[in-house]
């Protein structure tokens, strides 16, 4: 427990003067660090002939549309011909054809899927130029659209900013500077970064045994600081390459949860400005909060719906497994299987619910093994996608669940729903309810299908729950954009490569394009005043409503399917 709340402890330091930075980057405020970077990103610009005129909605989605799209064609030639190409010391082949579009989806959605082994898969070149280039420009993707989003409900400047601009910012001034630093932290306690070939080594046994290399250290830091997830090496952060000590797991949990945090405190901080632009008078200054209340408000409701997940999971797999315990073998230590010695029960579960709830899909052990109840909570985070979530998305999904909040609220009531001062009205709640709706139907729909299916029946390795609980999570994971897996599934077929690539593109794209029209929409309308009747959305009432209101949408969507896989396998294994 000491090393769960000293991380959590450094976690709740770090993402304050984070979400200011953040902050005034998106903001255009002034920092120490512009004299650098203006003349870095003024280069980037002219090469590249940015228009740096503000955007509206439209112009801003297809925008990030269309660099998605030239960098997912690109990358998918790479992968084919990866073969041909050089740095590839290993002789490694190109992908085939639904495997390569599996691939590309997953990276350039910020899912990082990986139904293929990093270490055999992959040339360096397709690390280097797909991979790690693609963890870079799908994160601050995700994060141009917050801001672009956040811009749009605040709504103090005359547009919603420019997409190019934004995505340069965040890479060259957040990304790539942090990126450095954490980097030469991890090649410090023993992470490899080379262009080496694999070596060859003979054991203790007298056998012979091959240990891959690579630039492991530039991949690692990039997949935990944009929320990526994936590993260089096929068993991920559980490896002593890509997570070689405490020191690093610590700071791969701190790298994957800053910036998603820091987005909250972002949001918080657009609308407290928003409000002083509102109130022009003539008082005294203040101490500025470190917290916008409206960013406090949704990071403790994103914080509590964390906090009982991490209970859940760490209680669960510390009571460890009844049926080994019958069989004579001691569950002093929790349930081990499929964990680290190292890091053991605290830091595994720790780590496997910020990776799940940050959707980053990196994992220090096997979710596979993981206790029914364990398993369930990162499954069903992955179903919420808004308990903070990827950088930026997650925050842009629980504001879905806080306009839906002042919706049902203002019915109740008989008043007109307002949110941060604009009135919610119908062409807000359809986009709300395709937002919401679209990823459960993703995830239920094509699950459906796997277990009907012979093609998706193939590759489930256990017929009882479980093997329920396995198809549930692949689909959750890829609709989440999350990329872990429970992997007993058997997924690198074309049913599964297929399935799970559509899933991954339509729960990335509907949501940030309806995200960014309902941004649009409020953005054009006039801010009302509030009066006594008026919703507050910034106290700790609005906060319970907002954590009942989720756990309310996830039972009604979800319990049916929960109840078929991990809660039906938890009650066989303890009352059975």
């Amino acid at each position: 427990m000491l090393q769960i709340t000293l991380t959590l402890a450094i976690f709740i330091l770090a993402v304050i003067p984070m979400g200011r930075y953040m902050y005034h980057i998106a903001a255009k405020k002034k920092t120490f660090a512009d004299p650098f970077f203006d003349r870095v990103d003024n280069g980037i610009y002219k090469i590249c002939r940015i228009d740096r005129n503000g955007m509206n909605w439209k112009t801003y989605a297809l925008s990030l549309l269309m660099a998605n799209a030239v960098m997912i064609f690109v990358g998918y030639m790479v992968l084919r011909l990866q073969h041909g190409l050089f740095l590839n010391p290993n002789g490694i082949e190109g992908m085939e054809p639904t495997l390569s579009f599996n691939t590309i989806i997953s990276f350039m959605t910020n899912t990082n899927l990986q139904h293929y082994s990093g270490e055999s898969g992959l040339s360096y070149l397709s690390q280097m130029l797909v991979i790690i280039f693609m963890m870079f420009t799908s994160a601050a993707s995700g994060y141009a659209a917050c801001m672009a989003f956040c811009r749009g409900l605040a709504g103090k400047r005359k547009d919603l900013g420019n997409f190019y601009e934004d995505m340069v910012r965040i890479t060259t001034r957040i990304l790539i500077p942090w990126s450095l630093i954490f980097g030469l932290v991890l090649i410090w306690q023993g992470c490899p970064e080379t262009f080496g070939s694999n070596i060859t080594v003979e054991t203790i046994h007298g056998k012979l045994q091959d240990f891959a290399m690579g630039p492991i250290a530039a991949l690692e830091i990039i997949k935990h600081l944009g929320t990526n997830g994936g590993g260089f090496l096929g068993a991920n952060s559980s490896t002593p390459f890509e997570n070689p000590t405490v020191i690093t797991n610590i700071v791969e949990l701190i790298s994957m949860m800053i910036l998603p945090g820091a987005c909250v405190l972002t949001f918080g901080k657009m609308c407290q400005e928003r409000k002083k632009a509102e109130v022009k008078t003539k008082e005294v200054k203040t101490k500025e909060p470190l917290f916008g209340k409206q960013g406090r408000t949704i990071f403790a409701a994103m914080s509590v719906i964390f906090l009982v997940g991490l209970t859940l999971c760490f209680v669960s797999e510390k009571a460890g497994n009844p049926v080994l315990e019958t069989a004579g073998i001691s569950q002093e230590m929790g349930s081990m299987e499929g964990k680290e010695v190292r890091f053991g029960i605290d830091q595994s579960a720790l780590f496997t619910t910020v990776t799940t709830s940050f959707t980053t899909g990196t994992v220090n052990n096997m979710h596979d093994t993981l206790t029914p109840l364990g398993g369930m909570v990162p499954l069903l985070h992955m179903m919420l996608n808004c308990v903070f979530g990827g950088k930026g998305v997650g925050l842009m999904n629980m504001l879905m669940y806080a306009i839906l909040a002042v919706f049902i609220c203002g019915l109740m009531v008989g008043r007109t729903p307002e949110y941060l001062g604009k009135k919610i009205e119908g062409k807000e709640m359809k986009l709300v309810a395709l937002v919401l709706i679209v990823h459960p139907l993703l995830i239920l729909g094509f699950s459906a299908l796997a277990v009907s299916t012979q093609a998706g029946l193939e590759g489930i390795s256990n017929p009882g729950f479980h093997g329920l609980s396995q198809v549930l999570y692949e689909f959750s994971s890829a609709s989440a954009n999350n990329g872990s897996g429970f992997e007993g599934l058997s997924d690198n077929s074309y049913f599964w490569n297929i399935t799970t690539g559509l899933a991954m593109f339509f729960g990335r794209y509907i949501a940030i394009i309806a995200q960014l029209a309902i941004a649009g929409s409020l953005f054009a309308k006039k801010t009302t005043k509030a009066s006594v009747g008026t919703m507050r959305t910034d106290n700790a009432v609005f906060t319970i409503l907002l954590v009942f209101i989720v756990y309310i949408f996830a039972a009604l969507t979800f319990f049916p399917a929960l109840a078929l896989g991990p809660i039906a396998e938890h009650l066989t294994l303890w009352f059975a």
